[in-house]
């Protein structure tokens, strides 16, 4: 393992594994993570499947996984969880806002995601993973290029110049059949919502079942000109 430190250096390292690793395979590029970082990366997660956490848990036995609880999520996203943390080799860490939903309520109105979706989204989103990564050098995620044009540039590795972090996107090149097929291969975890009309799964008041003709993640934040939660972006 190389121990890393210094803004420059993990930059440089980035750069030079999004372009080493570009076509390699997504267990190959969570390999270079485990040698590279130790325990000094985790994967998140939000639980609408376990699929980079399995890939990241093969690499790496016992690898943090970081899943933020809003207070919106639905049952399902939350039982999702935690089977993961039951029957996978994995450390699931929950992390939460500052504020409760009752006392966000208080301070910013009641449905504040109705009103101001962007706000809600970085004080029970952003504000605690920006927290929840900071002793962490780097950080995998499940984004992939086909999901909307917001990702079609997905690097499977780079640097997220927010957080000083290197940013691993296995499963940047995969397909949603690709998805399907590891899921169907090696048994994953997925949530129940993907089989009952959802197309991606995230907050509650935020997402909806897709509507005929629609697919991706047409559901989440429908007409609201919203497409990012502000994590990726």
């Amino acid at each position: 393992m190389t121990t890393l430190t210094g803004t420059d250096r993990l930059r440089a390292l980035a750069e030079r594994a999004g372009r080493d690793l570009e076509d390699a395979s997504a267990p190959d590029i969570l390999a270079w993570a485990a040698e590279t970082f130790g325990s000094r990366w985790c994967v998140t997660s939000s639980m609408e499947d376990a699929v980079v956490a399995h890939l990241a848990s093969r690499a790496m036995p016992g690898v943090d996984v970081v899943f933020l609880d809003t207070g919106y999520h639905f049952p399902e996203t939350i039982g999702t969880r935690d089977a993961v943390a039951e029957v996978m080799d994995v450390n699931v860490i929950t992390l939460t806002p500052t504020r409760t939903v009752a006392e966000q309520d208080a301070e910013h109105g009641p449905k504040l995601h109705d009103r101001d979706p962007d706000l809600c989204c970085a004080l029970r989103k952003v504000a605690p993973l920006n927290e929840g990564l900071a002793g962490y050098d780097a950080w995998a995620t499940g984004l992939r290029r086909d999901e909307s044009p917001t990702r079609a540039g997905t690097p499977v590795v780079s640097f997220d110049e927010k957080r000083g972090k290197v940013k691993i996107a296995p499963i940047a090149r995969w397909s949603q059949e690709d998805v399907e097929q590891y899921v169907t291969e090696h048994g994953v975890l997925t949530n129940p919502l993907l089989m009952d009309g959802y197309g991606s799964v995230g907050c509650a008041p935020c997402t909806r079942r897709l509507l005929a003709g629609e697919d991706g993640r047409a559901g989440r934040w429908a007409g609201l000109g919203k497409t990012e939660c502000g994590i990726h972006v």
